[in-house]
């Protein structure tokens, strides 16, 4: 196997094995905590544009399935293992990791010590690496795709079911938030990213989930009027990206976290109960708590146990709630999933709220 090279913007280098194709790759790197799930991280349309190093010594022994893909293809520039199976055993696997990397064009590189990667990323903050084989190409280009328009689905697609009628609006969105509102019973319509107001209106949909979705949230400033007139209308979910649009529409601000939260095993506090919960987690930016406790219009519901930072927000007086971690975790704990019953009372309440106005 042909030798590869993880270049940093901070100058470290790290010699280790290609995987996938030899084309140079260059993407924000991000570690992911998770001890399982590499399918499922790796198709999560959220890490666009991003490197994504295991902390997990071991990926691929399990192989990959046709079931547990969060999205139709990849759109990660690359991965980076300390170890990676070749040689997988399961009953369901179709083809290993290195098969998908190759099939999706996405290179990688293992026999990498990414415990030292981490703390780096944990020093310095988010940087920039390439993945190559010329280990003297240390130039970075800025990077201004926009994500978004890349992952987002191209056309309206609908869900029958016997219960509410729910569009999701995808940002990026996970297809185990589809497959959790299926599970509720809900009909569901996933519309692009740009779809407006009135074309939403059309739909006379009964709810609206926001999706979550790669990037800055700030990317999506020109829509935030519609989110929030939307939002006003309709019961609302929003998870992760769209926690965040939900919070910026209704005059919050979002900062960037030093090096995000990523994994499975994160804990929120309820503020309500004290309840604390492990969740899922896979950001780069939050919503900042003092702008949501100078707004008048929302609550606090949950915080991240590990650096206070807001996990959760809901409307006052409307049934609008937010959450920046996934209840639809896949695999992950599924602590958090009475979430989407919630929301589903909440349409039931809302149908009430929304006439008495």
């Amino acid at each position: 196997m042909q030798k590869g090279y993880l270049l940093l913007e901070t100058g470290h280098v790290f010699e280790g094995t290609l995987l996938g194709n030899s084309l140079e790759s260059t993407g924000e790197v991000v570690f992911n905590t998770s001890m399982t799930g590499y399918q499922e991280i790796m198709s999560d349309p959220s890490y666009a544009g991003q490197i994504i190093v295991f902390c997990y010594p071991l990926v691929g022994n399990y192989g990959i399935n046709e079931a547990d893909f969060e999205s139709n293809k990849l759109y990660i520039r690359g991965i980076v293992t300390g170890e990676i199976c070749v040689n997988p055993q399961h009953f369901q696997m179709k083809e290993t990791t290195v098969d998908t990397l190759n099939r999706n064009g996405i290179n990688g590189l293992t026999g990498v010590d990414t415990r030292q990667i981490v703390k780096i990323i944990r020093k310095y903050g988010s940087v920039k690496g390439k993945i190559t084989t010329n280990p003297s190409n240390v130039s970075f280009n800025a990077d201004t795709t926009f994500f978004i328009d890349q992952v987002s689905t191209k056309s309206i697609q609908k869900y029958s079911n016997d219960g509410p009628h729910v569009v999701l609006i995808d940002y990026g969105s996970k297809k185990s938030i589809l497959r959790a509102l299926l599970n509720e019973n809900c009909k569901v319509t996933v519309v692009p990213y740009n779809t407006t107001l009135v074309e939403i209106q059309k739909l006379n949909p009964d709810g609206i989930v926001l999706s979550n979705g790669p990037g800055d949230p700030m990317a999506l400033s020109e829509y935030l009027k519609d989110i929030k007139l939307i939002t006003e209308m309709y019961p609302t979910l929003g998870i992760c990206l769209g926690h965040q649009l939900i919070a910026l529409a209704h005059g919050g601000k979002t900062t960037k976290l030093p090096f995000g939260h990523r994994g499975g095993n994160h804990p929120v506090k309820e503020v309500e109960t004290g309840k604390v919960f492990i969740t899922s987690q896979n950001h780069g930016y939050v919503v900042d708590e003092k702008s949501i406790i100078n707004n008048q219009n929302f609550h606090i519901t949950y915080f991240n146990i590990n650096d206070r930072t807001v996990e959760g927000i809901r409307h006052k007086q409307l049934p609008i709630s937010s959450v920046q971690f996934h209840p639809e975790a896949n695999p992950g704990p599924q602590d958090t999933e009475h979430i989407f019953k919630k929301f589903i009372k909440n349409i039931h309440q809302g149908e009430l709220t929304y006439a008495a106005q």
